[in-house]
């Protein structure tokens, strides 16, 4: 039986084209200098792994293991994202606006009734909002 569920959602307006804000979400340097390092390909069904820093005390190993679920290049991007107990999906939906981007990125699946998928929501949540979202608009600002 599934508990309460929960998702991370984050709308910001990027000033930069559709076709930068893409290449960021599917460059595999790209993507390593604002996410993580991973072997992604954005290819449907590609399995790839983020690796970042290890967190013994909720036993997970610094793994996230991924695939590419659905690709519509310049306007949609979603992965499964699992490590530890985690068995989520990230959905990242760009929307040209104006002379920019719209990207809306949702992180969901989180099981709110288990303590650990509890502190990763809380963790990833202000991290997409913060951290994440500021890497990445760094990025983009780079010739």
């Amino acid at each position: 039986m599934s508990g309460r569920r929960g998702s991370i959602e984050v709308d910001e307006f990027l000033p930069h084209p559709p076709r930068k804000v893409w290449r960021a979400l599917t460059d595999p340097d790209l993507l390593a200098r604002w996410l993580m390092p991973s072997d992604f390909k954005p290819v449907v069904g590609h399995r790839f792994t983020f690796t970042t820093r290890p967190i013994p005390s909720i036993e997970f190993d610094g793994t996230i293991s991924c695939q590419v679920l659905e690709l519509d290049e310049e306007r949609l991007l979603r992965i499964s994202w699992g490590g530890g107990s985690l068995d989520t999906t990230v959905t990242w939906r760009l929307a040209a606006e104006g002379h920019g981007t719209r990207l809306f990125v949702t992180h969901a699946g989180f099981d709110l009734d288990d303590p650990v998928q509890a502190f990763a929501f809380r963790g990833m949540g202000s991290g997409w909002r913060s951290n994440v979202m500021r890497a990445l608009i760094k990025v983009l600002a780079e010739p």
